[in-house]
C-alpha cells in the first residue's frame, strides 16, 4: 500500500514554498517520521517528515518546484524492501560510482552527491557544494556537525584550512593557487586558470526574495531616518572581565554584550515608549512589553528570530535564549513562530568589522538600534586626551511615528545605561 506525503502546514499565512532538497532518493528505506524532503518559505526552512515507515517508491516534485500546503511530494510503499529502481540500477553500471570525475562536482548545484568510496550517499546544500568546489576538498572525509550529521559550510573551511582533506592537497600539488581561491564553474571540467573570467547564476531563494522585498517596502512606506552617538564600552568590558568566569560557571553561558544593550533599550524604551510602538493604519499601538528581534546571520540571508517579554528576562535568559537562535539559525531549524512579532530590533554588525551603518527598520516595528565594532579612539575625558573602547550606535526610526526629540533621548538613554550599568540595577 503506498502513502502520499502531503506538505505540512507551514505557519500563519504561508501557504506554498519551495521544494529546495530531497533528503531521501526513490527506493531508499524511509522510518516513520523521517524527514526526506527540505521545504523553503518565505521566513525559515522546514523539513517534512514521512508518515509511515516504508520505502519511497516515488518523488512527484522536483528541487526547486513551488509547491502548496497539502499537496502531495512523494509516496511512501508501506510494504516495499529498499532497493534502488531499476533506472537507478542501470545507471550505477554503466556510470559506476568513482568513475570519471568526482562526484562531489557534478553540474547539478541542487542533486544529491554520491559518495565516491562507499554506498552511502550525502546530501549538501548549495551553499556546502560551492564551498566543496571553492576549496578543492573530499566531502565523504569530512565529518559533519550539522543536524543529523550533515556537512555544512563551516565544516568545509575547517577542513580546508586544517588541510585535513587529500582532495585540497592534491589540488595545492597541481597548481599553486592565489590567496584568494578562484570561482569556480558548477559544471565538471578542467579547472580554469586564475586570468579566465567566469560567472554563475543563482536563481534567489524564497527568503531571499522576502528579505529583499521587505527592505525595499520599508524604504518606500516608512520616513525613515537614521541618528547616531557613541558610547565607551569601558565599564561594560570591566564588567564581563570581572565576572565572566562566575557567570559561566553559574548559569553555563558566556556574559555577552548582547545581554547589556537588550536591558539598557528596554529601560530606555519605558521612557520613550514610541520607540516601542508600531503602525497599524492610522493607528499607533504602544506595548507594554520589549519583545526584541534580534538579527542573525543564517547561511540562506538574515532571520530575525524574537526574544519575547525581554524588559522582563535576566542577562542569562536572554544570553541563554540569544544563543538557542544562533545555533538554531545556523542549523535551519528556526519556526515561523520563533520569527513572528517583534517590537523593537537590535542589530550587531559589529561581529563582522563594521564601523557604521543605518540599519532598515522591520515593520511593522517603527524603530532599529545598530551596534558597531568596538576600537580604541582618543575621546577627551576630565580635560585629559585617553584612549577608550568605543562603539558607534545606530539608531534609524519611522519619523511618522517617533520625533527626533525622542529618537535621540531614547539613544541617549541606552548610552548613559552601557557607560553606567548600575542604572540597570536601580531603573534609572
Amino acid at each position: 500500500m503506498a502513502t502520499d506525503v502531503q506538505v505540512p502546514a507551514l505557519g500563519e499565512s504561508i501557504t506554498e514554498g519551495t521544494l529546495a532538497q530531497w533528503l531521501k532518493k526513490p527506493g531508499e528505506a524511509v522510518a516513520q517520521d523521517e524527514p526526506i524532503a527540505s521545504l523553503e518559505t518565505d521566513k525559515v526552512s522546514v523539513e517534512v517528515p514521512s508518515p509511515v515507515a516504508g520505502v519511497m517508491s516515488e518523488q512527484l516534485v522536483k528541487e526547486g518546484d513551488t509547491v502548496a500546503v497539502g499537496a502531495p511530494i512523494a509516496r511512501i510503499d508501506e510494504s516495499g524492501t529498499a532497493a534502488a529502481p531499476a533506472k537507478a540500477a542501470a545507471e550505477a553500471t554503466t556510470n559506476p560510482p568513482g568513475a570519471g570525475e568526482t562526484p562531489a562536482l557534478k553540474g547539478d548545484s541542487t542533486a544529491p552527491v554520491a559518495e565516491a568510496e562507499d554506498d552511502q550517499v550525502t546530501t549538501l546544500s548549495p551553499a556546502v557544494r560551492r564551498a566543496v568546489l571553492e576549496y578543492h576538498v573530499d566531502p565523504s572525509k569530512i565529518q559533519g556537525t550539522g543536524k543529523d550529521g550533515r556537512l555544512t559550510k563551516d565544516d568545509v573551511i575547517a577542513a580546508a584550512q586544517a588541510g585535513s582533506s587529500p582532495a585540497k592537497a592534491g589540488a595545492q600539488a597541481e597548481a599553486k593557487l592565489p590567496s584568494t581561491p578562484v570561482q569556480q564553474p558548477s559544471a565538471p571540467g578542467p579547472r580554469p586558470s586564475s586570468g579566465d573570467r567566469r560567472e554563475e547564476r543563482v536563481k534567489m531563494s524564497r527568503l531571499r526574495q522576502t528579505i529583499a522585498k521587505r527592505l525595499k517596502d520599508a524604504q518606500n512606506t516608512a520616513a525613515m531616518l537614521t541618528t547616531f552617538n557613541d558610547v565607551d564600552m569601558s565599564a561594560v568590558i570591566d564588567a564581563r572581565t570581572r565576572y565572566k568566569d562566575l557567570f559561566e560557571k553559574k548559569h553555563g553561558i558566556r556574559l555577552g554584550f548582547m545581554g547589556f544593550f537588550v536591558k539598557a533599550c528596554a529601560l530606555a524604551a519605558k521612557d520613550v515608549p514610541s520607540v516601542n510602538a508600531s503602525l497599524e493604519g492610522d493607528e499607533i499601538v504602544y506595548h507594554d512589553y520589549l519583545d526584541v528581534s534580534v538579527a542573525v546571520s543564517a547561511p540562506k540571508g538574515l532571520v530575525v528570530p524574537v526574544v519575547r517579554n525581554a524588559d522582563s528576562m535576566s542577562f542569562a535568559e536572554i544570553e541563554k535564549t540569544i544563543a538557542v537562535y544562533g545555533k538554531k539559525a545556523k542549523e535551519g531549524t528556526l519556526t515561523v513562530d520563533e520569527m513572528s512579532g517583534g517590537t523593537f530590533t537590535i542589530s550587531n554588525g559589529g561581529v563582522f568589522g563594521s564601523l557604521l551603518s543605518t540599519p532598515i527598520i522591520n515593520p511593522p516595528q517603527s524603530a532599529v538600534l545598530g551596534m558597531h565594532r568596538i576600537e580604541e579612539r582618543p575621546v577627551v575625558k576630565d580635560g585629559q586626551i585617553v584612549a577608550r573602547p568605543m562603539m558607534y550606535l545606530a539608531l534609524s526610526y519611522d519619523h511618522r511615528i517617533i520625533d527626533g526629540r525622542e529618537a535621540v533621548t531614547f539613544l541617549v538613554r541606552v548610552k548613559e545605561a552601557i557607560e553606567d550599568p548600575t542604572r540597570l540595577l536601580i531603573d534609572l
